[in-house]
Formats: C-alpha cells, sequence, structure tokens
C-alpha cells in the first residue's frame, strides 16, 4: 500500500472514529464508558497518524 493511500485510509478511520465518539458522547455522556473507549481509541489513531508523519518518505 502507498504511503499516501495509508494516510487517507488513517484520516478516515480518524474522522470516523471522532463522528461516533461525538455521538455516543451527547447521547450517553463524556464519562460514560463507551465515550471514553472510542477516546482512547481515536487517540491510539492519532498516535498513529503521526508516528507516520514523522518517518522519512522512502
Amino acid at each position: 500500500m502507498k504511503r499516501h493511500e495509508m494516510f487517507n485510509d488513517l484520516v478516515a478511520e480518524i474522522n470516523s472514529k471522532r463522528k461516533l465518539m461525538i455521538k455516543i458522547g451527547m447521547a450517553k455522556g463524556l464519562c460514560h464508558f463507551e465515550t471514553i473507549q472510542y477516546s482512547e481509541e481515536l487517540d491510539k489513531l492519532i498516535y498513529k497518524y503521526q508516528s507516520l508523519i514523522k518517518l522519512p518518505n522512502n
């Protein structure tokens, strides 16, 4: 898979997870375990994205 495709897929996954987290947060509350779970998953995706940005372009 090409690097730009990986970025595009990851950005799409980040946006999808963010929307889901917001939806659950508004429905169940920000402190609900499901909201927190999605927040943690989103953090991991963002960390992965930031790690990919730091890799040299080869």
